[in-house]
């Protein structure tokens, strides 16, 4: 038999499933990013093989070179999402020929969200909306539940890019909701959909439909466990703007932040309550954080926090046990690791405490990040409060930032911060004294301190 005849064995390749890297063959842990057994054995696309479907008529339009000076800057088309949350979050609207990557855990209401976000657009606009994962019968019952019906809202239970791409054209939608990027694939490529190789060519592809045609495109992403996105990190890059949903499905609340956003601001977040209707909007999320606060409790202290543009009142917990171990315990959630210890031994240095026997946990109820400076004296009075068993005025709210030397140095936007506690009804905020100036008139009562001992001797 002439060896010539035989069919030529297709070319493999190992890729991570973690950072994309490929390699000749397997090996156990990959060289790049150092993760252990996520290599993937995928073929190798034959670049003669072409799709029979392929349409080269969004992908291939072709811009010339202009001036940076003859560049129109001065309009920036921004629709409003129709929820105030997701406006708030993605920086005012959703910008013509963006491309949004909206991530989150199985579970925690990511297609019910994009289903609510694309009946408010369809009021105004034409929206496709594809999906990978659900039949268009599952969706419709889903609508019914949630009350999002629409006659400019078009379904497509879909997985093939090149198909969708046809149906854009067709349908000429303004805006795009891809469900997920994870069941997408190109029949161009041989591997598997949700695929290192098939996640970012899918997602490439979607991203150049979007700037080639000004329609702006929500992509839904899964998150793996270790609380990443599925599929490799250019994912992230590409896109224009990273929302991660957060939250326990097992309650009732989620928040919504941008990791990236080129359009607006990282420290924007939204918050939700997942009813039976869906998810609904939180105008007043301080209320919410404090309103399951235990009455007279030691180790409980309300402080006021930025998040974006908006003042948010939060309750820090902390426990303080003792232990036998040689090496006590120091856990953290909802604040930064770090400054609590640097802020345990400005306790014990400055304030006398003797905590190099005592377990210490410090939590920022309701799930929310309790994240800056001016949580460090609300961080440290929570401490004390608990380890003297002794309650802070349930009526107070607390920041500051604590030194080294245990002065409490200012913090910023502190109006913002006073007029959220009088709104809600304290009475007194603990703030430092060169802060104080700052603050305008104010129903509240200001209490300015100059050091962690002069805070403790007023409230503990």
């Amino acid at each position: 038999m002439n060896p010539r005849s035989q069919p030529s064995k297709p070319a493999t390749r190992f890729v991570c499933q973690v950072c994309g890297q490929d390699f000749p063959k397997w090996e156990g842990q990959c060289r790049s990013c150092g993760e252990w057994n996520s290599l993937v054995e995928e073929q190798v696309a034959n670049s003669k093989i072409q799709s029979s479907n392929k349409l080269q008529s969004i992908n291939t339009r072709t811009e010339k070179p202009l001036a940076i000076t003859q560049v129109d800057y001065k309009h920036e088309e921004r629709t409003p999402s129709g929820i105030v949350e997701v406006d708030r979050v993605l920086g005012g609207g959703v910008v013509a020929g963006s491309a949004v990557l909206f991530s989150g855990e199985p579970g925690i209401g990511k297609s019910t969200m994009m289903l609510q976000i694309a009946e408010c657009l369809s009021k105004r606009e034409t929206v496709l909306y594809i999906s990978g994962e659900e039949s268009a019968k599952q969706i419709r019952l889903r609508a019914e539940r949630l009350g999002t019906l629409s006659d400019k809202l078009l379904l497509l239970p879909e997985t093939d890019l090149f198909a969708i791409e046809q149906a854009v054209q067709e349908a000429q939608p303004k805006f795009l909701i891809i469900d997920s990027i994870q069941t997408m694939f190109r029949d161009d490529i041989s591997s598997a959909p949700g695929s290192v190789s098939q996640v970012r060519e899918c997602a490439g592809y979607l991203v150049r439909i979007a700037k080639a045609t000004g329609i702006p495109i929500f992509i839904v992403g899964h998150v793996t466990k270790e609380g990443n996105i599925a599929g490799p990190r250019l994912l992230e890059h590409i896109v224009d703007t990273v929302l991660y949903f957060e939250g326990d499905r097992h309650k009732q609340y989620r928040i919504l932040r941008a990791s990236k956003n080129r359009f607006g601001s990282t420290n924007e977040v939204g918050i939700f309550e997942m009813k039976d209707k869906g998810l609904v909007e939180v105008p007043n999320p301080s209320q919410v954080f404090i309103s399951e606060r235990p009455a007279d409790a030691p180790g409980s202290v309300i402080t006021s926090g930025i998040e974006g543009t908006r003042a948010m009142l939060i309750e820090i917990q902390a426990l303080v046990a003792p232990t036998k171990l040689a090496y006590p315990a120091r856990k953290t959630t909802g604040v930064d690791y770090n400054r609590t210890t640097m802020i345990i031994a400005v306790l014990e240095r400055h304030a006398g405490l003797r905590l190099m026997t005592q377990d210490i946990y410090v939590n920022a109820a309701g799930g929310v990040e309790a994240s800056g400076t001016a949580m460090d004296l609300p961080i440290a009075l929570a401490i004390a409060s608990s380890f003297k068993n002794k309650p802070v005025d349930p009526a107070t709210v607390i920041v500051g930032e604590i030194g080294l030397s245990g002065e409490i140095r200012s913090v910023n936007r502190i109006d913002q911060r006073v007029n959220e506690a009088a709104k809600l009804g304290f009475k007194q905020i603990i703030a430092p004294k060169t802060s104080v100036l700052e603050i305008g008139k104010t129903k509240i009562s200001i209490l300015g301190v100059a050091s962690v001992k002069e805070a403790l001797a007023n409230l503990i």
